[in-house]
């Protein structure tokens, strides 16, 4: 049975469907890391052309969208406290130099 090329609609709708599961993350270290992870492999394969290759590529990522999914449901249901750097400051509120 011969491999069924992916057409570039399904990989761009592959590549939304995983950074949206990605920003699902309630913690920000998992959220960044699936992030970038998705986006660097998608750039990866970005100019391939041999329909094996893309494939192979679609139907694992596919596999490791279903995993990532199952993670951000587990991280959301026990996330913890926010980071610092996710703190942002109120919007009313003036930021002051500390040196004036």
């Amino acid at each position: 049975m011969a491999a069924v090329t992916p057409t570039k609609e399904a990989l761009l709708q592959l590549y939304s469907n995983s950074l949206r599961t990605a920003r699902a993350y309630s913690s920000y270290n998992f959220r960044e890391y699936f992030v970038r992870r998705t986006k660097s492999q998608f750039r990866e394969i970005q100019d391939e052309k041999d329909p094996a290759k893309l494939s192979a590529f679609y139907n694992e990522r596919v596999k490791e969208l279903a995993v990532i999914k199952r993670g951000a449901i587990v991280n959301q249901l026990y996330g913890g406290w926010k980071l610092v750097l996710e703190n942002e400051p109120p919007k009313d509120q003036a930021l002051e130099r500390s040196d004036s």
